[in-house]
């Protein structure tokens, strides 16, 4: 097992003046599974590829180990790769798409047929093993390429998005069985995923890139808990973050006629008079209609655990993603948590009041999360 580093890494493709990936520095413990998320074309695959030696490295160093591999053919990087779309031999039995790299490599035939049977244990595709790969569903499938990347005891695993060919329930049953099995073997696993439940569910630690550069690196619950930035805020947490933007007056930030107050250090660590309030949509406490920011239940959604509250506002709140809207005075959607079977009706007012502990702020120009 080892670790793995990205140092200052960076890959330019022709064409583009923008790197797609930019100076990446990050360090993957031993044994960890770390999950790359980040919308479509933010250069997540770009850096497993890099990690894999599919892709090159145009600037910095990638160290597996105390080893340094930027420049090493892929053979060479004691790499396991789990690709998308499975990638399996359909005319090989799954005996002998597990088994194929040994073969190649000469392993004896005994060894080899140990190392398979105990592959095709840990996933359950024991009933499986003469089948061919048409005879399976997608979700056999892709624990069969699994067990491929299982058999070469590898020290590092590259999974580049092995779920999204599956149906939604099989996609949970299976991120499961992958959690599961990564920790069984504790082998320092980097997992790419554009679904942020996957990467929240999933990984030890989720690693958030956006155009290329890393936004912030920690635990589920300390993305979730404390967004360094208005796009981590906005991208993790289903559904999203409300970011509401704010004018700052000597009392603090003002939204719908309710003050949210300012730290000392929060003021001082402002770069203009706008703030963004962010409240995820469990941070309300619904009140009757004039106790607070006055609201109208638009769309009601049922989950019955949960029930999601869809509500306009008046024309004091503004949507923001990633930066705060040229519109500040247009109608705004908040959503809103609240408890499943409630008897919240549309068309009914309602009043929305920002828990305390429930408060984000961040700077409307730089788009940095406030300090505490």
């Amino acid at each position: 097992m080892a670790t793995v580093t990205f140092d200052g890494a960076s890959r330019y493709y022709a064409g583009n003046d923008k790197p797609a990936v930019d100076q990446l520095d990050l360090e993957v413990e031993d044994g960890e599974f770390l999950v790359l998320v980040g919308p479509s074309g933010c250069g997540k695959s770009t850096t497993l590829r890099m990690l894999a030696g599919l892709e090159g490295v145009d600037e910095g160093a990638i160290r597996i180990g105390e080893r340094e591999v930027t420049n090493l053919p892929p053979k060479d990087r004691d790499i396991a790769m789990v690709f998308q779309n499975y990638a399996l031999y359909p005319h090989m039995t799954v005996a002998d798409n597990i088994g194929f790299h040994l073969k190649i490599k000469k392993m004896p035939k005994a060894e080899r047929a140990e190392r398979i049977q105990e592959a095709a244990k840990l996933l359950d595709l024991e009933p499986y093993l003469e089948r061919k790969p048409a005879k399976l569903s997608g979700g056999q499938r892709q624990r069969v390429a699994m067990g491929r990347a299982i058999v070469r005891r590898p020290q590092v695993f590259c999974m580049d998005e092995p779920l999204s060919n599956l149906d939604a329930k099989l996609r949970v049953q299976t991120r499961t069985q992958i959690a599961s099995l990564q920790r069984r073997l504790g082998v320092t696993t980097i997992y790419v995923t554009h679904d942020q439940v996957e990467a929240m569910t999933m990984g030890d630690r989720v690693a958030v890139l956006k155009d290329g550069v890393l936004q912030q690196c920690d635990t589920p619950i300390g993305l979730f808990g404390k967004p360094k930035n208005l796009f981590v805020a906005g991208f993790i947490g289903s559904p999203a973050m409300n970011l509401i933007p704010a004018k700052v007056n000597g009392e603090g930030a003002l939204i719908g006629g309710q003050t949210i107050p300012l730290t000392p250090a929060q003021r001082s660590a402002l770069t203009g008079t706008n703030v963004v309030v962010g409240v995820r949509p469990e941070g309300w406490t619904l009140k009757s209609d004039g106790e607070g920011i006055p609201a109208m239940v638009e769309v009601v959604e049922e989950l019955g655990s949960d029930q999601f509250l869809y509500c306009s506002t008046s024309a004091e709140l503004a949507s923001v993603d990633t930066e705060p809207a040229d519109e500040a005075e247009a109608p705004h959607t908040v959503t809103v948590r609240a408890p499943g079977m409630s008897a919240f009706q549309r068309g009914e007012k309602v009043a929305l009041v920002p828990q305390p502990g429930a408060v984000h702020l961040f700077d409307a120009e730089s788009g940095d999360r406030l300090p505490d």
